[in-house]
């Protein structure tokens, strides 16, 4: 079978490898979408730990081929989205009901092979059922919407709340209808690229601004700004340190800041303890998805959350690694591997 082998950082290629087997409590999954994801490219340029050689691909939708003889409540022909982050159960974390933060958390597409393939193994308790009659596509969605769940939780988003998000990705706009559908009276999305802004607003998106247009803090909470006196919630969805500088400046005293977009590891950004404290705001890191991965399967399914403008192409295996290599282009939300 065909995968996207991560054999180093920086060495990325498309492999034949052996035809997988199921274990005792797995699934054997024909990959039908899997999504391309930034943390991709923190992958390929060694700005997120994992461990190669490694098949890549952790956002996925697929139709189970075989299962092992441990499985129970699976069949071959149903369609699975998998969770792909795998917890102990068994460290103080885990026992603590703190599952993303286990100690010996490992990732499908990460830590073992994943579904930029085509097939991947998946557990059988990461495994959720998809309707049959549900886009291929949509269900390879359920990944990152999962981790925007998380991060909208955080924010404990109330009826009527403003929101300033903070990037145009694939996560800033999943995290504009979220937080819409959490009751958010105002939802100010913030992206350079005007394809994005418009996107954006299309979908939930209150008002959009252009960060490099004028002063950006003032027109958001200044006084005669968006949002005077600054956000309720602040979500910063972009992975880059002006941004997460932003979202202190964002926030109204008593708000709150939730960091939801990936950095490279090892990069700071200045923070002034005096203004978190004086303003007295609450500061969340969001990180993956605890518990929310079912939540997210069934939002997609109902349908409730617009996917179909987030994809900007469907490609093959084989034009893979090098929409991995490079940066994503201007206006590019989610390139899609989708199974011929």
């Amino acid at each position: 079978m065909k995968s996207i082998r991560l054999e180093a950082v920086g060495a990325l290629h498309l492999r034949e490898v052996a035809r997988l087997k199921p274990g005792p409590d797995e699934l054997l999954v024909r990959v039908e979408a899997s999504g391309i994801c930034g943390t991709d490219r923190h992958l390929f340029l060694g700005e997120f730990p994992s461990k190669p050689p490694v098949t890549l691909g952790h956002e996925f939708c697929g139709i189970v081929e075989d299962i092992g003889g441990e499985v129970e409540g699976f069949r071959a022909g149903t369609r699975i989205t998998g969770d792909p982050n795998i917890v102990c159960g068994r460290c103080a974390q885990c026992q603590a009901g703190r599952i993303n933060l286990c100690r010996n958390l490992r990732a499908i597409g990460i830590h073992r092979d994943g579904a930029l393939a085509e097939y991947v193994l998946v557990p059988q308790k990461q495994a959720y059922e998809l309707p049959l009659a549900l886009k291929a596509t949509h269900g390879a969605f359920c990944e990152p919407l999962a981790c925007c769940l998380h991060g909208v939780d955080l924010a404990a988003i109330r009826p009527g709340s403003s929101v300033v998000v903070l990037g145009g990705g694939v996560i800033g706009l999943l995290v504009v209808q979220l937080a819409r559908l959490a009751g958010a009276a105002r939802v100010v999305l913030s992206t350079r690229q005007a394809a994005k802004r418009k996107l954006a607003e299309e979908i939930g998106a209150t008002d959009s601004i252009d960060p490099s247009a004028g002063d950006f803090i003032a027109e958001v909470v200044g006084p005669d700004g968006l949002l005077p006196g600054g956000a309720d919630v602040v979500i910063e969805c972009a992975g880059v340190a002006e941004t997460v500088r932003q979202s202190f400046q964002l926030a109204r005293p008593g708000g709150s800041v939730i960091i939801l977009g990936v950095m490279p590891q090892g990069v700071s950004v200045p923070v002034e303890p005096f203004d978190i404290l004086f303003r007295e705001l609450k500061v969340f890191g969001s990180f993956i998805n605890p518990f929310t991965h079912k939540r997210a399967a069934d939002l997609v399914s109902s349908g409730a959350i617009e996917l179909d403008k987030l994809i900007s192409r469907e490609v093959g295996l084989d034009e893979v690694p090098h929409i991995i290599a490079r940066p994503a282009g201007p206006g590019e939300v989610k390139v899609m591997y989708v199974a011929a």
